[in-house]
């Protein structure tokens, strides 16, 4: 099993960036897991955001239309969404997300709100 630890995110403007950072409690390696971001606003279902597999396969939601970008840093063990052009409705609980052998691993979620 792994306990995933999201950070980094926070307040910031229309127009500005943030970088979610996930890595496992532990400190182990995430190199072999399907890692994912999803997002929650309130009233709304949680959906997927962006999507790295182990085999370095890629996937990002509509309304990211370019503006964020999903990364896996193996020295550091840690996936990073890295958003910029943050808009009003980005605004939501974002969670890291990783699958391995048919199981499911979820953060606690980390709070971004976007707004002036």
């Amino acid at each position: 099993q792994v306990q995933l630890v999201e950070s980094g995110g926070g307040l910031v403007q229309p127009g500005g960036s943030l970088r979610l950072s996930c890595a496992a409690a532990d400190g182990s390696s995430l190199s072999t897991y399907d890692m994912g971001w999803y997002r929650q606003a309130p009233g709304k279902e949680r959906e997927l955001v962006a999507s790295l597999t182990s085999t370095s396969a890629i996937n990002y939601a509509d309304f990211v239309m370019g503006r964020f970008a999903i990364e896996r840093d193996n020295s550091e063990n840690t996936v990073y969404l890295h958003m910029n052009s943050l808009k009003p409705e980005d605004t939501a609980v974002y969670y890291c997300h990783a699958t391995f052998k048919w199981r499911d691993y979820w953060g606690q979620g980390t709070q971004v709100t976007v707004s002036s």
